[in-house]
């Protein structure tokens, strides 16, 4: 899966495509964002709607990084997303 980098802050992230599929699959998907490693990562989620029919892996490789950095603005903690293994 591609993954982009991203410094948001002095802060540099990973960002990737969610493999989580919802029933949004096609209209929607989640973009994941990573930092440090281990019990210092951090991980946060957020929802992407692309433009036209692409994949997610283009329609990634195709977003601006101020797009990026707004959709990070959006996005929450990973503890609380099913993208990123949480479950009720």
């Amino acid at each position: 899966m591609p993954t982009r980098n991203l410094d948001i802050e002095g802060t540099s992230w990973r960002v990737f495509p969610s493999g989580f599929v919802t029933p949004n699959e096609h209209d929607e998907f989640a973009l994941i964002f990573v930092t440090g490693s281990g019990e210092d990562r951090d991980v946060r989620v957020t929802r992407y709607s692309p433009h036209g029919t692409r994949s997610r892996e283009q329609s990634l490789a195709e977003l601006p990084d101020a797009e990026l950095r707004r959709l990070f603005g959006e996005s929450q903690a990973g503890s609380t997303s099913p993208e990123a293994g949480y479950s009720s």
